[in-house]
């Protein structure tokens, strides 16, 4: 039985209390909290420099039952260091999360590399997992880079997230994903998008970030990707729908996506 996680960017107008009371409302298991922004300036929720926000957070989770799969966002770009991440990593064990979403937007993937070591090093003492997720505007653009990097760095808890939209758009290939060893792949995301796939990097970014589809209401063969993807590990719903939500709220939203995931589940898991 897939364990399905509310990710952050689905509802990201949602505070962490607020995103686990209606995680546990639509029948979700998990969610992922958004304690770092992805860009400079974007919306997150830091409740590592919060702490009644915390205890809210922590006292909703021990309510619903509800666990943390994964903490956002970690984007290395050239001036990031690891020390910097002490009070991420303390909240992350607090919150009990597993697992970490780290992107790379260093264009030296030599010195990143290096630092994603350290940073899988620094990680491991929390019992978090960093996992680093590839974009096409990224300085990790496929799953070949990611996997190669997370294999170079040799830390037990490093992995590579396979988003279902950052996959497709990327042009990488199953054949590519069913020689990850399963011990990398420690949860991934699913969301649709048209099968056209957008002309520039700009229409990419923003197509991922504020209008992605439901899965199976879209052109990207997610069945596929399931079949490919270990069963036992959860899968994050990643669906931001910015115009939708314009006129559905946000409990509505994460419902719809939830109901529509199980259906492609089921499809590929008979």
């Amino acid at each position: 039985m897939p364990k399905f996680s509310l990710a952050a960017l689905t509802v990201l107008e949602l505070a962490p209390p607020e995103l686990v009371e209606v995680a546990a409302a639509c029948g979700y298991d998990h969610v992922g909290i958004r304690l770092l922004a992805a860009v400079p300036g974007g919306l997150a929720y830091p409740l590592m420099d919060d702490q009644a926000a915390l205890k809210e957070t922590l006292a909703r989770l021990d309510a619903s039952g509800i666990t943390v799969a994964d903490l956002e966002v970690v984007a290395f770009r050239p001036e990031t260091e690891v020390a910097t991440f002490a009070a991420f990593f303390e909240t992350g064990a607090r919150l009990g999360a597993k697992n970490i979403l780290v992107a790379g937007y260093d264009p030296d993937l030599d010195r990143f590399t290096d630092r994603f070591a350290k940073f899988c090093e620094a990680a491991a003492p929390h019992g978090l997992t960093a996992d680093l997720e590839f974009m096409p505007w990224t300085s990790v653009p496929d799953l070949r880079t990611a996997n190669r990097i997370v294999a170079q760095v040799g830390q037990p808890n490093a992995g590579v997230l396979v988003d279902a939209l950052h996959f497709d758009r990327s042009k990488s290939l199953l054949g590519e994903l069913v020689r990850i060893p399963a011990d990398r792949l420690h949860y991934w995301q699913l969301c649709d998008g048209p099968a056209k796939r957008p002309a520039t990097s700009e229409e990419m970014m923003h197509a991922a970030r504020f209008e992605r589809m439901f899965p199976g209401e879209g052109g990207i063969d997610l069945v596929s990707l399931a079949r490919t993807m270990p069963v036992d590990i959860p899968i994050s719903i990643e669906a931001p729908t910015v115009t939708l939500a314009k006129t559905l709220n946000a409990e509505a939203r994460a419902r719809r996506a939830l109901e529509a995931a199980k259906k492609v589940l089921a499809a590929a898991w008979p």
